[in-house]
């Protein structure tokens, strides 16, 4: 599916597993799941900085930059710049990988040009396809709107990027980018998924201004991702609360009454907005990889969707 003169598939990876979120995992094992993305057909891959510490994009450019570089669309992020640190220890920001740099915002337009400087020489590529604005609405929404988001249309002007938007989890935060600028893509964590769906008029504002939404985050944290619920099942980076577990397992009994698995219906959920052109996973190991695109691929009875409509609604 196509955004910005882009096409990017269906299905995307998502590279912060291969940072080492959450755990650590070997070269070889990072390797190999971006090996299996690419076999599988994917040939969206997005990361930044801010995984790992650069270490998601030395991981995905040691496999891409022996692609043909037109078969295949790279994304990466601008607002932290990754500068030495000597304190030790491991990252605390939830990367198990040494803590031998510093996040350092900056969304200033130089900090956004050398960002993307940094970013080329971990990924060994000559450029990337598309630069997002990470986080704004974590760090400063105002700075990022009224700075960062100029620099990103400069550099799109100069022919440095082919397409811009922003990465961001809040629904209300990405209205007020897609408002304020002229953004090819919004990159939305966790806000539009089978469990919910923001409030606020996000989606049809980005299909009349012609502004792709790349949905990531469709498991809720893993909440979505099995066919059954677990009582210790994780949303939003914390443990699930009693209500949100019934209604996910709620979601889950109406799937298995149509013979399919909860995961598979949460994946292919968001492509029934029009103004939704990718949906990104991350993954950490191959055979998840190979399991999210079988799972993209599966046929999902008309009436399955009618079904949980019916049940969100309740």
């Amino acid at each position: 599916m196509t955004a910005g003169g882009l096409d990017l598939g269906k299905l995307g990876f998502g590279g912060a597993g291969i940072g080492n979120l959450y755990r650590a995992i070997p070269d070889g094992e990072a390797l190999a799941t971006v090996l299996a993305a690419w076999d599988a057909g994917i040939r969206y891959f997005d990361t930044a900085p801010h995984y790992g510490l650069g270490l998601s994009e030395q991981r995905l450019g040691a496999v891409l930059r022996d692609k043909p570089r037109n078969e295949f669309v790279i994304s990466t992020k601008v607002g932290r710049l990754l500068e030495p640190a000597s304190g030790g220890g491991r990252d605390p920001e939830g990367f198990d990988v040494p803590a031998d740099k510093k996040r350092v915002w900056d969304f200033s337009e130089a900090g956004i040009r050398c960002s993307i400087e940094d970013s080329l020489e971990r990924l060994g590529l000559d450029h990337v396809d598309i630069a997002y604005l990470h986080d704004a609405d974590v760090h400063d929404l105002q700075d990022g709107i009224s700075r960062g988001l100029p620099a990103l249309e400069k550099l799109r002007e100069e022919g440095v990027v082919k397409a811009i938007g922003v990465g961001i989890n809040s629904a209300e935060a990405a209205l007020e980018c897609v408002e304020a600028a002229d953004l090819d893509l919004v990159m939305l964590a966790g806000r539009y998924t089978l469990l919910e769906q923001p409030d606020v008029p996000l989606l049809d504002r980005c299909e009349v201004r012609r502004t792709g939404v790349v949905n990531v985050g469709v498991y809720n944290s893993g909440l979505l991702a099995r066919p059954e619920v677990p009582e210790d099942a994780h949303y939003n980076y914390d443990r699930a609360p009693r209500a949100v577990v019934e209604r996910a397992r709620a979601l889950a009994a109406v799937c298995n009454e149509f013979g399919v698995e909860l995961p598979t219906a949460a994946l292919q959920f968001p492509l029934r907005h029009p103004a939704v052109v990718n949906v990104t996973v991350g993954a950490s190991a191959p055979e998840q990889v190979t399991s999210n695109a079988a799972r993209m691929e599966e046929a999902i009875p008309e009436e399955l969707w009618d079904a949980l409509e019916a049940v969100r609604r309740d």
